[in-house]
């Protein structure tokens, strides 16, 4: 194979210092005030009014402009496939929530309409989700449990649950807690806080989305098995939850576990006949739609619930709910769930997001997409809609089915709304089997995750780490509980990297100025007299210990022995000084000083001699600072401690490839000083070395008396 061609370069200019540097760059001391800052933000300009409203409501900008030729066809059939599946998924979703049906329908309205308006992304399907739906489901069954609603029933001398009463204070508390991760995804927006997004990485939440699918899918046992388990709250809940399940399965209902297997094996076969057709057909077919459908018919004709005791959906309620303000003084009891409600919808939302906007070459606002969630999330509480965010299922087929605007998602929620006013009774004979049946098929995605633990494994061992971990708190802590301490385990091993990091010396590759550790290299060298230290990490209080000692075990100087036989020395020289000085004052004869004079002059020999440095130890170290991003003051404390030990063995310690920023903090840590100053950092690793090198030279030139040539790199 032919060798590589390589273009060659050749720079020649002197040794640069910080200190040189920044006159040659004029480097400016000038920084903005805090005041002109706000002055700055404050400032009204008709441009920046109208960038500010335009990204405010972004469909004002986009709208406008929407070209009916190229988007209108495929936006149409994107939002009829769409509105199509919200209907059953709603009402599926519905029941994790633990609310009646027809709130889940709600839910796919409103929010889609003001997500249409103030959202950024083009293709995301916002909506009911079946993770959120399971977190709102433990807040409700936690606020608002079946014993708090039991009337006694004298025809049958037993206590009897008050659906009526039960349901109602369900949705006032679903709405609560929506309204209040609404208020919070607001504000977190205005203060731009769209980062925030960033501590949920992506094994964290893939993990956190798997444990929540296990606590959906034993939510969901008890309408396939037509049983009534208690229902238990707080960590391990999940635990009893199975437990408690187990122990009541012989009094399961064999016309509803029927039902179950039937619909999971009909849309099982459905779904994949639908991935096997994909690429012939112009839209996918409405699975769930034509299931729902037909479970109905086969329901209200054979009398499900009259005749074998399958429990059905109910009363449907015609038309919309009109407004009603949350329950204000359920705020202090949901505050936290609201919290992680906000968290993990704005979580997945920007995720999903943000792929389609890569895929589709757009930008997808994240301070604007939590405004737009915050939005959609506060003003469905008020029409009593429970949480919402993006469901990968109905985003794909949105996607698919031509969708390229949220016009899709307006037209999914008219579906919807058609559905709500003339069509949503209909259903009222749907059983409940059947909607979770269809969740149970939904998740297949979310079950295919358990495959990242290999591939994990494989690329980044601490990534896979997280993914365990947080599905593990996941489950046993339930979502809420489980999501706080997954972000601080994942936090956790971000801190345990930096106290962890490699240590490295560095030598040079021949012929060039590209230094690289020693230990992987074969053909690196290392420098005469020069030792070039590096760690991968920055440097901050909770590593700095270590790094002091890195540094000894790397150089295989001991420090601290070094000092102490140091200090012995010096207390030996005064104690003959003293001595000396004593037998001096007291012998004025001149044949009497002679004598004391010539032990002087030999035991001050002899000290001289074993104060000199050792030859095997460097004459100076460099400490390559480039992946240091930051320095706090423990980390100033450090490094000025390495540099004032070391020099006074007699070793150079000089700093390289400092950042900007990290000479500001030792400028402001008071790392420089009379003594100390930017002369002893330089811009790269080679300038040091080429500095440590003319200065022995220099000394070696001195002691012989001979002319200083310039240094050049």
């Amino acid at each position: 194979m032919e060798e590589r061609r390589r273009a060659g370069y050749s720079v020649q200019r002197e040794i640069l210092d910080e200190g040189a540097v920044d006159e040659m760059a004029e480097k400016s001391d000038s920084k903005t005030s805090l005041s002109e800052k706000l002055k700055k933000s404050m400032r009204c300009s008709g441009p920046r009014v109208k960038s500010c409203l335009l990204g405010s409501f972004p469909v004002v900008s986009w709208l406008p402009r929407y070209s009916i030729r190229e988007n209108a066809l495929g936006d149409l059939v994107s939002g009829i496939s769409v509105g199509i599946m919200h209907l059953p998924q709603g009402m599926a979703y519905a029941l994790l929530a633990s609310v009646p049906p027809v709130f889940g329908l709600y839910s796919s309205f409103y929010p889609v309409l003001i997500y249409f308006i103030f959202g950024t992304s083009k293709h995301i399907s916002i909506g009911t989700y079946a993770v959120m739906s399971v977190m709102i489901g433990g807040v409700i069954e936690r606020l608002a449990p079946d014993s708090n609603f039991m009337d006694w029933d004298n025809v049958t001398n037993s206590s009897q649950v008050n659906f009526d009463l039960r349901d109602a204070e369900r949705v006032r508390v679903a709405a609560a807690v929506t309204f209040l991760s609404g208020i919070f995804q607001i504000i977190l927006g205005l203060v731009q806080f769209g980062f925030v997004v960033t501590y949920l990485s992506e094994p964290l939440v893939r993990g956190y989305t798997t444990g929540a699918a296990i606590h959906v899918i034993v939510s969901q046992l008890k309408y396939t098995f037509g049983i009534s388990p208690r229902r238990f709250n707080g960590p391990f809940s999940l635990i009893y939850t199975v437990l408690e399940i187990c122990s009541i399965i012989p009094e399961t209902n064999i016309g509803t576990l029927v039902v179950s297997i039937v619909a999971i094996i009909g849309l099982i076969l459905a779904k994949e006949l639908n991935a096997y057709l994909s690429k012939k057909l112009p839209v996918p077919i409405p699975v769930e739609l034509i299931g729902i459908v037909v479970a109905t018919v086969i329901s209200w004709q054979v009398d499900l619930r009259a005749k074998y005791g399958v429990e059905v959906v109910g009363l449907i309620p015609s038309g919309l709910q009109p407004p009603v303000l949350p329950t204000a003084s359920l705020f202090s009891q949901v505050i936290g769930d609201a919290f992680a409600l906000a968290v993990v919808g704005y979580g997945i939302a920007i995720s999903l997001g943000r792929i389609f906007a890569l895929k589709y070459g757009y930008k997808v606002d994240s301070n604007q997409e939590l405004i737009a969630l915050g939005l959609s999330n506060s003003i469905g509480g008020i029409f009593q809609c429970f949480a919402i965010s993006c469901s990968m299922s109905r985003t794909m087929v949105q996607e698919s089915t031509g969708g390229k605007t949220q016009v899709a998602g307006a037209l999914s929620a008219i579906i919807i709304l058609f559905i709500t006013l003339w069509i949503g009774r209909l259903f009222e004979d749907l059983p409940k089997a059947v909607l979770a049946a269809i969740i149970f098929v939904n998740l297949h995605g979310m079950m295919k995750q358990f495959l990242d633990i290999p591939a994990l494994w494989r690329s980044n061992k601490v990534d896979m780490l997280i993914w365990v971990v947080t599905f593990i708190f996941t489950i046993l802590f339930n979502p809420d509980l489980g999501l706080a301490a997954s972000i601080g385990f994942s936090m956790l091993t971000v801190i345990f990297r930096t106290q962890l990091p490699t240590y490295s010396i560095l030598g040079q590759v021949p012929d060039t100025d590209i230094y690289r550790p020693l230990e992987g290299y074969n053909q690196v060298k290392r420098v005469p007299g020069i030792l070039i230290f590096r760690s991968s990490a920055t440097l901050y209080f909770a590593n700095a210990e270590m790094y002091q000692e890195a540094l000894g075990e790397k150089s295989g100087i001991d420090i601290t022995k070094f000092l102490s036989a140091k200090k012995k020395l010096e207390a030996k020289r005064k104690r003959h000084e003293k001595k000396n000085a004593k037998k001096a004052a007291k012998n004025n004869a001149v044949d009497m000083e002679e004598v004391p004079e010539r032990e002087e002059q030999k035991d001050i020999a002899i000290i001289e001699v074993e104060d000199e440095p050792d030859s095997s130890l460097p004459r100076a170290i460099v400490l390559d600072l480039s992946p240091v991003n930051f320095l706090d003051t423990v980390g100033v404390k450090a490094l000025r401690s390495i540099q004032k030990d070391y020099g006074e063995i007699g070793i150079e310690v000089v700093l390289a490839g400092c950042q900007t920023g990290v000479v500001d903090n030792m400028q402001t840590g008071g790392f420089f000083n009379d003594k100390v100053t930017k002369a002893c950092l330089f811009s790269s690793v080679h300038d040091a070395v080429l500095h440590c090198q003319s200065a022995r030279t220099h000394s070696q030139d001195e002691a012989m008396g001979c002319e200083i040539p310039s240094t050049h790199l």
